[in-house]
């Protein structure tokens, strides 16, 4: 293209630029005391609002901060001018405008600011993915900026969805102690009249690969999976966690997790929660009121209880550090997920697997709070963003018209009954749920692992309620030849039996990526429940199957895992009843070793292959990792604990100053 028919002007008209304006009209509502005392900032700010078309006349209301990671161009009638990365963030900017008119009506000033987050579906299988999780610790520090960037600030709503950009939300609002915060969670897309849903759908190519679909299947359920425009994915996969998990913590209003997006009801809590945020104010209670160690617990339970994604290992620390309360241990989660019984049959877990809106329209969170009360589980004195304290608000929702009425609609509109969703805990106990997360050790995992051990296809699992496997490691270091063998095109090909070990998939490999290729491929292929994996990456709440991630140390950091050959025998057991378990490598088929000696030949051999960083590693990824590897590494959340590094960096100037 010509610079002449890139750059011409396509009408004269167009070379007619104003250079002057009246500006608006009014006077700022200044007073000698506001000249004389405000900083400078605080004054021109008032300038740039009255600017953008405030009525200068109000701009001594308080200020409150919209915060949204609203992405896309959304026409009025839902039309896209430009796409979102995900149907997470597509149409949140609906609750900021609900939520920012509700403030006009109760006399405040409304500011909104956006960092929109990616989509972790859309990643999968991609370089992308090694941005996934430190993205969430980067867009925490901008919304943190963001937030503070507003210096008159009253209390700020944060809106989020999905996998890391609800998490960073989360974290950003935790650090504002002394800050009034509500969360608006941004709810749920519906599963499509006929058709598969979104975690299913993302395995069409494997299914293909083996002859289990055919093009046209595959074309049609990859199209219809959304049901609606907005909202995250119709499992209880990461993004829907962490709604649920935000809920808990009391950041967000009573019965607002999980949401149809787009709908009365899901606008309605934006209105609502504009309403929360400033009573808060007006009563002096901040997020330090809100997040406590009893909200922590409150938020562990659900956890459990719902049978959520294993990912909320990572945020739910994090979440904590930022709050300044003790970040959770292997032991605490443990404990939590012995005496915690799962009583939710939401997808991807069963025996059934409803779409989270039927979790919503059973009761959500408070629901299966009301079973979690009655065993002595919750810490009812915890605050939420209603102002009250838990106990409270159970005792209302129980006796609520809200509560009857979408369990009724539950009841007429798809004929489920709303206790076969949220299972009373002997009907859950009668019906096999299991609890949620089990953390394996052994000699290939002496820090820890993690199962959703919920998830293991019951068809394998002993009768005494134990998983046992034994079978020859498979190892790769990159997911995408994983992935080829599990097609079958490339090498040998996965069969089963075998046992998948990926490596140099942790921080330090690839920024921990999820491996949803993998679980998803093996979930809905026939073999698939006969091959287990193990890896040092970590795994999309929608994953199931014997799945085992988070191994540490992880390779790159001397981890054992990294020894690991083809043909070594591997040896898991996984007790899904008290939740112990081991992954242990021990010998070849025809010479077995105890696990001692496994330990001990593991540590005195060289790795079969050589260890490295993904060559595409970005270099902002790679600083992630070293920075929250000093910060306490995976089981600590993947912070930035400032002191932490501050601290190692002065010892290493210690041993490399020059003697005296």
């Amino acid at each position: 293209m010509s610079l002449d028919r890139l750059l011409g002007l396509e009408s004269p008209s167009l070379a007619e630029v104003a250079t002057r304006g009246d500006g608006p009209a009014g006077e700022l509502p200044l007073s000698p005391e506001l000249l004389l005392d405000s900083p400078s900032g605080d004054l021109f700010g008032m300038t740039q609002n009255a600017g953008m078309g405030w009525d200068p006349s109000q701009l001594l209301r308080d200020q409150y901060l919209i915060l949204s990671t609203m992405g896309g161009i959304r026409a009025e009638d839902g039309r896209p001018i430009a796409l979102g990365y995900h149907t997470g963030h597509w149409e949140v900017g609906l609750l900021m405008q609900a939520a920012a008119a509700e403030l006009t009506c109760l006399e405040k000033i409304p500011f909104a600011a956006y960092c929109s987050d990616p989509c972790d579906g859309r990643s999968q299988g991609t370089t992308a993915m090694m941005d996934s999780l430190p993205y969430r610790n980067d867009a925490a520090i901008v919304m943190k900026r963001l937030i503070r960037s507003l210096p008159l600030r009253k209390g700020v709503i944060g809106v989020a969805t999905c996998d890391k950009g609800l998490p960073a939300t989360m974290l950003a609002l935790a650090a504002m102690k002394n800050l009034p915060s509500v969360i608006i969670p941004g709810g749920v897309t519906l599963p499509p009249t006929v058709g598969e849903d979104a975690g299913k759908v993302q395995a069409i190519g494997a299914r293909y690969a083996h002859g289990e679909i055919d093009l046209h299947y595959a074309a049609e359920m990859g199209c219809k999976a959304c049901g609606s425009a907005g909202g995250g994915c119709q499992f209880l996969g990461t993004a829907a966690t962490s709604q649920v998990v935000a809920e808990a913590l009391g950041m967000s209003l009573p019965h607002s997790a999980l949401a149809p997006s787009g709908q009365p009801i899901w606008i309605d809590l934006a209105k609502q929660s504009a309403r929360a945020v400033v009573d808060l104010e007006q009563r002096g209670l901040t997020m330090a009121h809100i997040l406590t160690d009893a909200a922590l617990h409150n938020a562990m339970v659900l956890h459990a209880a719902v049978g959520g994604s294993t990912n909320l290992l990572l945020h739910i620390p994090a979440i904590a550090f930022e709050a300044g309360l003790r970040r959770p241990t292997v032991d605490d989660w443990s404990q939590i997920n012995r005496r915690v019984p799962r009583i939710v049959d939401v997808l991807p877990n069963g025996p059934v697997g409803h779409p989270t809106v039927r979790l919503f329209l059973a009761g959500g969170v408070p629901e299966v709070m009301l079973h979690m009360r009655a065993l002595g589980l919750l810490k009812l004195e915890a605050l939420t963003a209603t102002g009250q304290c838990l106990g409270d608000v159970l005792e209302w929702w129980e006796k609520s018209d809200r509560r009857q009425l979408f369990r009724e609609r539950l009841r007429s509109q798809d004929n489920v009954d709303p206790d076969d969703v949220i299972y009373p805990p002997e009907k859950a106990r009668a019906r096999g749920l299991t609890s949620t997360v089990t953390f394996p050790t052994g000699n290939l995992a002496p820090e820890g692992s993690v199962i959703k051990s919920t998830a293991i296809d019951p068809t394998v699992v002993d009768a005494d309620g134990v998983y046992r496997k034994l079978g020859p490691a498979r190892v790769f270091t990159t997911e995408r030849d994983a992935v080829a063998a599990i097609k079958g095109r490339r090498g040998t090909a996965i069969k089963p039996g075998d046992v998948i070990v990926l490596i140099c998939r942790g921080p330090l490999g690839s920024g921990m990526e999820e491996t949803y290729q993998i679980t998803s491929a093996l979930k809905f292929l026939p073999f698939g429940k006969h091959v287990a994996v193990i890896t040092d990456a970590r795994f999309s709440g929608v994953s199931t199957g014997a799945c085992i991630g988070h191994v540490g140390p992880e390779a790159l950091a001397g981890g054992p895992i990294g020894k690991l050959r083809d043909g070594d025998l591997i040896e898991i057991e996984i007790n899904r009843n008290s939740l112990h378990g081991t992954i242990n490598f021990v010998g070849a088929p025809e010479a077995r070793v105890t696990h001692e000696q496994g330990a001990e030949i593991l540590a005195g051999r060289d790795p079969a292959v050589t260890l490295h960083a993904d060559p595409e590693l970005p270099p902002e990824t790679k600083l992630w990792a070293l920075l929250t590897q000093l910060s306490g590494g995976t089981w600590g959340g993947c912070v930035y604990d400032t002191d932490a590094v501050a601290g190692a960096l002065q010892m290493s100037a210690v041993r490399t100053a020059p003697p005296a």
